[in-house]
């Protein structure tokens, strides 16, 4: 049976005292027609309780237990200003009788946003003596949440933030559920859970077309069944998707997580992600980082801080799952952590927590990644994204603005339906940028699978490192912000290397760079973009470290080859100084990779100035290009 909070709270009370008001002189019309509404809501027939309670307020206009009972009814149904309203009307009845209702007051209040007064009611409600103990918690809980509430808003100023959410429309939702929205890194196709039959969970997928979602469809291929498939998220590039079975033959425990992938076919037979992943306990709600690098999810396997705790396990470069780390107390609590999402810049993680503090129930909350496994305190997302209610899962899209959730709002098509809304400007994630294409044999134009890599220029630390498929299409995506070195490789070819000044740019831009690899050949060159020096001299900066121990990879899997590394500049300046600077930052770059091991027979070096431009001179992009160090296979 439903529990209806209007009948829970006064189970609770432990006094009642009268004043004005007098129970004992209702009529016995009234009195029958208030038993009536009772039984109809506690039978789930709300709407019909509070029909037969209003007809008793007609024939008892003073008959204040039904305006309170009424205004418990209405906060079942999550209508907390109509709640408020007949809360206040019961109050002015007889403010003293009202007393021991405070507490259902308050938390109507908070729920229209006015904390302030809920805080006010409730603390009425604690002044209250000779209150029971389960009372004396619930009410202190309630405080601290309304306390945080006013806190919060008096730190952030959410109010000047207006939350506007947007129904995807008839196109997406439909008469029955539709929630787990995830949407891939393009922001054209939209892949959610839909119940079908009341029971069973089904993926359904829409694409965007001229601006507006096309009408949903299953998802073809083998990948809907008659058990229940859902809590799933869409690889950024599409063409993987992890997700969570519940009862499968195959599993491990209650749920376990797994992966189909995109063919031409449509979705392959789902796979379980093995033990090192999945555990005998409830394991769900995966999120799966751009790279493909990185899975996170939601566990209730024994060993963590709490009830459920967000996990961590990063693919190893066969395939195969490392096992899963509990992602710290940072992150986790005593409570429930769940519904992890890691955004497109792989910094910023959304996720829901009913133990950190917050609104009330599980809210939801942003923690951006620091260095190596360390995290940032979590930020609760505020009013009114969080309520007092309990959140459900929040993925945002790689502009960091628009956010996508579930919901039972009033212009829902029946039951929970999709949203979108502009996300707060403090709680967005980086913005960011992505680059896709191809990479293939320079020769035959044949698609390569292959490694790609994205370090990050300041700090030389790999941020990226991904794997192409295997027709050598790749996506990887880049945080603006920061600079980073992009390379790519594969045995038997010279590496491609470039960089991404993104430092000082907006996120205005995709890039489509297909990348031709030169096999290692006699002659075979690559410019090494990822070599930098003091301006005039011959001295490295440290960001060019990672692009050279590239090259003495290069040299130690390929003991045979000899190179020759040039050095170019622009045409300023005399021919005298250029040919002698770019003579010195050759040479520097050979005693690089001389200090590293490599035999120096196998290297020679030359300068050959500003006679060999590969652009215009007449613009500071072409000398920029101009400007460049060389590598070329000689023997």
């Amino acid at each position: 049976m439903k529990k209806i909070q209007f009948l829970l709270v006064t189970l609770a009370l432990a006094s009642v005292s009268f004043a004005q008001y007098n129970p004992a002189r209702v009529g016995k019309k009234a009195e029958s027609l208030y038993t009536k509404g009772l039984q109809k809501a506690s039978e789930g027939e709300i709407p019909a309780g509070i029909a037969l309670l209003k007809e008793a307020i007609r024939v008892e206009p003073k008959f204040e237990e039904a305006y309170l009972s009424i205004a418990g009814m209405y906060a079942e149904q999550k209508d907390y200003p109509t709640s408020v309203a007949h809360y206040e009307t019961a109050k002015s009845i007889d403010s003293n009788y009202f007393k021991d209702y405070a507490l259902p007051y308050s938390i109507s209040l908070a729920g229209t946003g006015n904390f302030e007064k809920a805080l006010e009611a409730v603390n009425q409600f604690l002044s209250i003596t000779g209150l029971n103990p389960s009372s004396q918690n619930a009410a202190k809980y309630r405080r601290q949440c309304y306390q945080f509430a006013i806190d919060y808003a008096n730190k952030k100023n959410p109010a000047a933030y207006k939350f506007e959410p947007h129904n995807l429309g008839d196109s997406v939702n439909s008469a029955v559920s539709e929630y787990f929205p995830t949407i891939t890194i393009d922001g054209q196709q939209l892949v959610y859970t839909r119940r079908v039959n009341s029971i069973n969970e089904d993926f359904y997928t829409s694409n965007k077309d001229g601006g507006q979602w096309k009408q949903s469809k299953s998802l073809e291929g083998n990948i809907n069944s008659g058990m229940n498939e859902g809590a799933q998220n869409i690889s950024q590039d599409g063409e993987w998707l992890i997700f969570t079975g519940c009862s499968f033959p195959d599993g491990y425990g209650s749920c376990d997580i797994y992966i189909s992938y995109h063919t031409s076919e449509g979705w392959s037979e789902p796979e379980n992600l093995g033990a090192n992943v999945n555990s005998e306990s409830w394991d769900s709600a995966p999120s799966l980082s751009p790279d493909k690098r990185d899975l996170y999810f939601s566990s209730t396997r024994p060993g963590g801080f709490g009830q459920a705790d967000i996990y961590i396990s990063h693919r190893r470069p066969d395939g195969s799952w490392t096992p899963a780390q509990n992602a710290g107390p940072k992150i986790n609590t005593v409570g429930n952590e769940s519904s992890p999402f890691i955004h497109a810049d792989n910094e910023t993680l959304y996720f829901t927590s009913n133990g950190h503090t917050g609104y009330g129930g599980d809210d939801l909350f942003v923690a951006r990644k620091k260095t190596g496994t360390d995290w940032s305190v979590p930020d609760n997302l505020g009013f009114p994204i969080n309520t007092i209610e309990d959140e459900g899962s929040l993925v945002v899209a790689a502009d960091g603005e628009t956010a996508y959730f579930a919901s039972d709002r009033s212009d829902s098509r029946g039951g929970l339906d999709i949203y979108s809304f502009e996300l707060r400007t403090d709680i967005r994630p980086a913005k960011t940028l992505w680059v896709k294409g191809k990479v293939m044999d320079a020769t035959t134009l044949k698609g390569l699978p292959s490694a790609v890599e994205l370090t990050e220029l300041s700090t030389s630390e790999v941020r990226s490192r991904i794997q192409t498929d295997e027709t050598g299409n790749y996506l990887i995506t880049l945080p603006v912000g920061k600079n980073y070195a992009f390379n790519v490789k594969r045995k038997g070819y010279l590496f491609f290397s470039d960089n991404f000044m993104l430092s000082d740019q907006a996120p205005d831009s995709t890039y489509n760079i297909d990348i031709p690899l030169q096999p290692i050949r006699r002659d075979a060159s690559v410019v090494l973009k990822n070599i930098f020096f003091d301006v005039n001299k011959a001295t490295l900066k440290t960001e060019s470290f990672p692009e050279l121990d590239n090259v003495v990879a290069l040299m130690t899997e390929n003991p045979t080859i000899r190179i020759r590394i040039s050095g170019h500049t622009d045409n300023t300046g005399t021919a005298e100084d250029n040919l002698k600077l770019s003579n010195a930052r050759a040479k520097t770059v050979v005693t690089y990779l001389g200090s590293k091991g490599i035999n120096a027979q196998r290297l020679t070096s030359t300068g050959f100035g500003a006679t060999q431009p590969i652009a215009t001179n007449d613009t500071e992009t072409g000398k920029a290009v101009n400007r460049r160090t060389e590598l070329r296979v000689i023997n």
